[in-house]
């Protein structure tokens, strides 16, 4: 319990920190699905799917829109996917266009924050991950 509160007081500093703003992230081109050089990781829920986030500075949100609060960033970072589903449209110029998001946790366990699949390795709907 300590060690959530914890984990939350620094998330709400780092949130407090950071400017509001697009998604952002490393000028680099999407990677495909399959091997990428980072190996698969099965760390969390093993009823859930592992998704790797594999863009720099990316922003989990309250909901699947780039107008919700910033819960935390991550970079080149493993989740469990809840579900997923279509929401605001994110379009990044190196990467292109996509309106579908997922609802992602820490593996340890976590609230439920949401990050738009143009930062997930997988594609533009990730196979495996159920919609909401």
């Amino acid at each position: 319990m300590k060690k959530r509160l914890l984990r939350r007081s620094a998330t709400a500093l780092v949130v407090t920190a950071l400017a509001a703003g697009a998604l952002a992230t490393t000028a680099q081109a999407a990677p495909t699905a399959g091997t990428t050089g980072v190996k698969a990781v099965s760390g969390g829920d093993p009823t859930l799917t592992d998704v790797y986030i594999w863009a720099t500075n990316v922003n989990l949100r309250e909901q699947p829109t780039t107008n919700s609060n910033i819960l935390a960033k991550r970079s080149k970072y493993w989740l469990d996917a809840v579900c997923q589903t279509q929401g605001q449209s994110v379009t990044d110029p190196a990467i292109g266009t996509n309106n579908w998001w997922t609802a992602v946790q820490e593996f340890a366990g976590s609230d439920i924050a949401w990050v738009n699949n143009l930062y997930l390795r997988g594609g533009v709907k990730i196979d495996g991950v159920p919609d909401c």
